[in-house]
C-alpha cells in the first residue's frame, strides 16, 4: 500500500481530497493529512473572525471521511525528504512515499524591529482568535493600527469598522495609493468609502519599528492601543529551512509538473510554491487539481504530459463590510453591493460543496 501524505489541510489539500475521494483513490494507495486543527479553515473569512462579525464556527468545514484516509493532528517539524519522512512534535515521525507540502504561509515583518513581538495577525485561525479578543476588549476611542493595506488590510479594516464604530482606526500603507495590485478605479473606491466611514489612511508609509502600543512611521512615534499586521507573508518556517532551490520570496521552486527538481514523490502547492501568480485560494485550488492528474497518472505509469494547461483565475474579490465590496472579474472591475453578494455566493457554494 502506498501512501501519500498531505501536510496541511487548507485549500490546495482539500481539494485534492475532494479529487481522490470518494472514488478516485487507487486501491492501493492510502492518505494521510496532516494538519493542527480538526478541520479545514476558511483563511480567506479570518479578518472578519478578528473583527468580530462572524463567530468561530463560521471559519470551519469537516474533513472528509474515508476508510483509507487518515487523519493525524500536530505540528510539522521537519521534513526530511532524503529520508522521506516528516517530523512532528510531540507525535512518531511519519513515512512516505508521495508527498504534497501545503502548510501555507506566515507574517513576513520585513526586519522591522518589535514587529512580531508587539503586533497582532491574521494568518492562523488561533491568531485571528486572539486578535478578535484583543480587539473586541478594547475600551470605546482606543486607536486600532493595521499596517499593510492589501486585501487582508483593507478587508479587517472595512469589516472592524463595521463591528466597532466606536474605534478610531488607522491604515498604513507604503504606496501612493492603497491596494496597488488592483486598477487606481477600485484603489479609488475604496479609499472613498473609507473616508465617508471615518477610517484614516496614512499612504507612503514606513514603519521602521515597533514598541508596545507604539509604531514609528519615519520614525516618527504614533500611539496605538492595538496593532496588527498585513503587511506581506512567507512560507512557513519549516519551508524556509528545507535544503531545496528557493524563490526571492522563499517560495519552493518546482517543475512544471508541480514536483521538486530531482524529486518526483513531493509535491508543493499554495503559499510554499513558486508560483508566476500571487497566493490565493483559487490559485492554491487550480495547482491542487494538476497535482492529482499528475499523480494518477504516475500511478498509473502513464507518460506525463509535456505541458500543462495555464491555471486560469477567474477574479479577486473583497469585502467592505457586509454590505459593500470590491474585486476583478474576467478583468473588469465591480465595486458596490454586486461585489459584496458574489463574495458572499462563492463562500456558500464553497462550504456547501466541501461541508
Amino acid at each position: 500500500m502506498k501512501n501519500l501524505v498531505i501536510l496541511g489541510g487548507g485549500y490546495g489539500g482539500m481539494r485534492v481530497l475532494s479529487r481522490l475521494l470518494p472514488n478516485e483513490l487507487p486501491e492501493d494507495v492510502s492518505i494521510t493529512l496532516v494538519d493542527r486543527t480538526p478541520y479545514h479553515c476558511l483563511k480567506t473569512e479570518y479578518y472578519a473572525l478578528a473583527a468580530g462579525t462572524i463567530s468561530d464556527q463560521h471559519v470551519r468545514v469537516p474533513f472528509p471521511e474515508h476508510p483509507r484516509l487518515t487523519i493525524q493532528y500536530g505540528e510539522v517539524t521537519e521534513i526530511n525528504i532524503k529520508e522521506k519522512r516528516i517530523v512532528l512534535k510531540d507525535a512518531d515521525s511519519l513515512t512516505y512515499d508521495d508527498l504534497i507540502i501545503g502548510l501555507g504561509c506566515e507574517d513576513k515583518y520585513h526586519n522591522v524591529p518589535g514587529a512580531k513581538e508587539h503586533t497582532y495577525s491574521i494568518q492562523s485561525i488561533e491568531k485571528s482568535r486572539k486578535t478578535y479578543q484583543a480587539l473586541n476588549n478594547l475600551p470605546p476611542e482606543s486607536v486600532v493600527s493595521i499596517v499593510g493595506a492589501g486585501l487582508s488590510g483593507v478587508e479587517l479594516a472595512s469589516e472592524l469598522n463595521e463591528s466597532r464604530p466606536d474605534l478610531k482606526i488607522k491604515l498604513f500603507d507604503r504606496g501612493n495609493y492603497i491596494l496597488s495590485a488592483f486598477p487606481v478605479r477600485l484603489s479609488t473606491y475604496v479609499e472613498n468609502w473609507f473616508d465617508n466611514h471615518n477610517v484614516e489612511i496614512i499612504n507612503n508609509s514606513n514603519i521602521t519599528r515597533v514598541e508596545e502600543n507604539t509604531l514609528y512611521n519615519h520614525n516618527e512615534p504614533i500611539y496605538s492601543d492595538i496593532i496588527v499586521w498585513t503587511a506581506g507573508i512567507q512560507p512557513i518556517e519549516v519551508v524556509r529551512n528545507m535544503d531545496v532551490e528557493k524563490d526571492k520570496q522563499d517560495r519552493i521552486v518546482l517543475t512544471l509538473h508541480h514536483n521538486i527538481p530531482g524529486d518526483e514523490h513531493v509535491y508543493v502547492v499554495g503559499d510554499c510554491a513558486s508560483l508566476p501568480h500571487a497566493p490565493s485560494a483559487q490559485l492554491a485550488e487550480g495547482q491542487a487539481e494538476q497535482i492529482v492528474d499528475i499523480l494518477l497518472k504516475r500511478w498509473k505509469n502513464e507518460e506525463l504530459p509535456e505541458s500543462l494547461p495555464t491555471i486560469k483565475l477567474k477574479g479577486i474579490l473583497g469585502s467592505l463590510g457586509k454590505k459593500h465590496g470590491f474585486g476583478l472579474v474576467a478583468e473588469r472591475p465591480i465595486t458596490g453591493r454586486v461585489a459584496r453578494l458574489l463574495k458572499s455566493g462563492i463562500l456558500w457554494m464553497y462550504k456547501y460543496h466541501n461541508g
